[in-house]
């Protein structure tokens, strides 16, 4: 089979890559073809951080920047879009100083991300800090860079420069938001370093709008993305990495090559790319789809497209149940959240995913569309056994629909895990109830972590329908909560342990409900080592 050519933007020019297999990391492309050493090799999970880059994808006129695990993504997934390393951020020609004159603009050796390293003194041993730099770069993308000057109007054209002097990051604010300490320890918690402390590190990143500032030259940056895409539509087709702009295209793709390994995100094959070894001779990227990656409302329904990233999924569930933060934000790290995707995690079926419980408890629906049609159905009737589904060789999950919240509803979303970030969850627990003049009016209950699949708790959602709110009524919903499961023991925890919890859970949803402050681990989280 042939592989189109791999083209990316990096330091603002073209890098034309020739034969790379449809399975190879991004980071083997980074370290082995083009030597960018800086990018470390850790975990190859994608759990510490090590290999963090940042990507640069144009979105509605716009430069849309995410911090990716390089290990477990693929290659050919950046294709078309400005890729950013730990050695480039001194040394690319579109980041500019925006208050310096052209003299001093060659004097620069070193980004607010990196500077605020140094000064606050985020580095020890130096093996996880390009990974940190470049999470920080993407916060400071992300979160300072539209409080520049230039954010509000047209950046300056190649080598024009604002006049010395002019307004810093923190005199001139458009739309950007305050690294504050809860911002930088969500931001970095798909970072792991054990020798320098989170202290100084958290330290950096607000340090960082305090430095002269620094932009990247995005007008400049999108006119050269348009130009390499146009390059990329005129190259013959790839058979070996198939990347449909279309969902006809996309879904007569499938048909044609059912044997193909679909990805999406790829924070899951990935790993059997990294851990297992696997090795696929062919590849069916589902995230070039437009429709497949909008997230639309109405008055009753939002509907998330299935190559959505996790980032952009929980953002739209969090707007309607902002309760919903906290778990939102203890999914993996958010380079994980950035590069997976809310179909992908769906569809892989994991009994310890945490969006499954979520969107089962949620009521959510998924549609599943082929040349031939679509069909919906409830989210967990998608699911007959370990990682097994209804879908036909020939078909794609396509979109999730989840109703708009009513006002007698209550959510709750609780995760129990040995760590408090970027872990997998023992237990994961979703209830939502409707509760009418203190009667329960309806309930839907969502567990990860208890069965072979992501599953409803449908037993113990007949024990509180109907039922007056009460702490007897909990009682026996628990009771029903612990017999309807039989967890299994694990590295990460017992059965016995997993029943328990569930109940514990449960009760913990009642004294929430009654004002209570149930004690957890959240309320005693360890944020910073020194």
């Amino acid at each position: 089979m042939t592989t189109r050519p791999l083209q990316f933007l990096r330091r603002g020019q073209p890098v034309a890559l020739g034969n790379v297999p449809p399975d190879r990391t991004l980071l083997e492309v980074l370290r082995e073809d083009l030597g960018c050493t800086g990018t470390k090799e850790g975990c190859g999970e994608g759990d510490c951080g090590a290999c963090t880059v940042v990507l640069g994808q144009a979105q509605d006129g716009k430069l849309h920047y995410s911090a990716v695990n390089s290990c477990i993504r693929l290659a050919h997934s950046v294709d078309g879009m400005a890729l950013w390393t730990v050695e480039d951020l001194a040394e690319d020609p579109l980041i500019q100083r925006v208050d310096a004159s052209p003299a001093a603009q060659k004097s620069i050796t070193l980004h607010p991300a990196q500077e605020a390293m140094v000064q606050c003194h985020g580095s020890q041993c130096g093996f996880c800090t390009p990974g940190f730099v470049m999470s920080l770069f993407g916060m400071y993308q992300r979160h300072i860079a539209p409080t520049l000057p230039t954010a509000c109007g047209s950046l300056p054209p190649e080598g024009a420069l604002a006049p010395r002097g002019g307004p810093s990051a923190l005199d001139h604010v458009c739309n950007g938001q305050p690294i504050t300490r809860e911002l930088a320890q969500e931001e970095l918690s798909g970072n792991l370093c054990r020798c320098t402390g989170y202290r100084p590190i958290l330290d950096a990143a607000q340090q960082m709008a305090a430095l002269p500032a620094m932009a990247v030259n995005e007008p400049l940056l999108l006119q050269k993305l348009e130009l390499l895409a146009l390059n990329h539509q005129a190259l013959e087709a790839n058979s070996s990495y198939i990347s449909p702009a279309t969902l006809p295209d996309l879904l007569s793709a499938r048909a044609a090559h059912p044997a193909a390994q679909v990805v999406a995100g790829c924070t899951d094959v990935g790993l059997w790319v990294t851990k297992q070894h696997k090795q696929y001779a062919q590849i069916l990227d589902v995230t070039r789809v437009a429709e497949l990656r909008t997230v639309q409302q109405d008055a009753h329904h939002i509907t998330l497209g299935a190559a959505v990233t996790l980032t952009d999924a929980f953002a739209a569930l969090v707007a309607q149940w902002p309760q919903l933060h906290t778990f939102a934000t203890r999914f993996a790290g958010l380079p994980v959240r950035n590069s997976g995707t809310l179909g992908g995690n769906v569809a892989n079926g994991s009994p310890i995913g945490d969006s499954m419980p979520l969107l089962i408890a949620l009521r959510a629906q998924v549609v599943l569309a082929s040349a031939r049609g679509e069909r919906a159905m409830a989210l967990e009737d998608l699911y007959t056994g370990y990682r097994q589904n209804v879908m036909a060789p020939d078909e794609l999950l396509v979109r999730i629909v989840v109703p708009r919240p009513g006002v007698t509803e209550v959510l709750r979303a609780y995760k129990i895990s040995k760590r408090f970030d970027d872990d997998i969850s023992a237990v994961c627990l979703v209830i939502h109830l409707d509760i009418e003049g203190d009667v329960v009016r309806r309930a839907s209950i969502g567990a990860g972590g208890v069965a072979a699949t992501p599953a409803r708790a449908r037993q113990t959602e007949a024990a509180l329908v109907g039922q007056p709110w009460s702490a007897d009524t909990i009682a026996r919903a628990a009771q029903a909560l612990q017999s309807e499961f039989n967890p299994i023991s694990d590295m990460r925890a017992s059965g016995a342990y997993r029943r328990t919890v569930l109940a514990s859970l449960l009760q913990r949803f009642w004294l929430e409900s009654q004002g209570e402050e149930a004690v957890s681990v959240e309320n005693f989280r360890l944020e910073e080592s020194v």
